[in-house]
């Protein structure tokens, strides 16, 4: 028959208990900063008047009215009434910031430049000046007016268009209105 030896275990002075806890908490601490340190910088949202209602989703178009501007306060971008499908291209950020708005509300949208177009610069076609420089922050005031889905917007963008050509087109044989050039006068 085959003997195992037994080892006898020596039991844990309390220093050492200490030592092994104060390693356990620093590995921890260590750990957290860590993952503080590689997290990307978030979006930040500030709401300045409160809005109403659903907020707008990831495929949806919103009218906002807006200031873009970097972080020394120059702007860069400014509309009025503008529509902005989320589902279409835009940066990352302005997407997710949006998501967040409601209807009637104003808000401060902070961009880190990583969410924004990062490492890219942007400038004036017309010009060939740097509108961003890269690497940059952005910061939006914005308005949201309304929002709605892709295809209502598209709807309402054929009536518009609609009612542009029925002006245009029917202005002369309109009852009221002026006969074309060349036409005989109506009895």
């Amino acid at each position: 028959m085959v003997e195992v030896t037994q080892v006898p275990l020596q039991p844990v002075k309390k220093a050492s208990l200490a030592k092994l806890w104060i390693g356990v908490v620093l590995a921890i601490v260590l750990g957290a900063g860590l993952a503080w340190l590689t997290t990307p910088p978030a979006v930040k949202v500030v709401e300045t008047k409160a809005g109403v209602g659903a907020h707008p989703g990831k495929s949806d178009v919103v009218v906002i009215n807006y200031v873009g501007k970097l972080k020394d306060g120059k702007i860069f971008d400014q509309a009025q009434n503008a529509p902005i499908p989320l589902g279409q291209g835009m940066i990352k950020g302005f997407v997710e910031g949006l998501t967040k708005m409601q209807k009637g509300g104003k808000y401060v949208l902070t961009i880190p430049a990583s969410k924004g177009y990062g490492d890219q610069e942007r400038t004036n076609p017309m010009t060939g000046e740097v509108v961003i420089p890269a690497n940059s922050d952005l910061t939006f005031d914005i308005e949201v007016v309304d929002f709605m889905s892709e295809a209502d917007f598209q709807r309402r963008m054929q009536m518009m268009q609609q009612l542009q050509q029925m002006q245009q087109g029917g202005a002369g044989g309109a009852p009221g209105g002026a006969a074309p050039a060349g036409a005989p006068p109506s009895n």
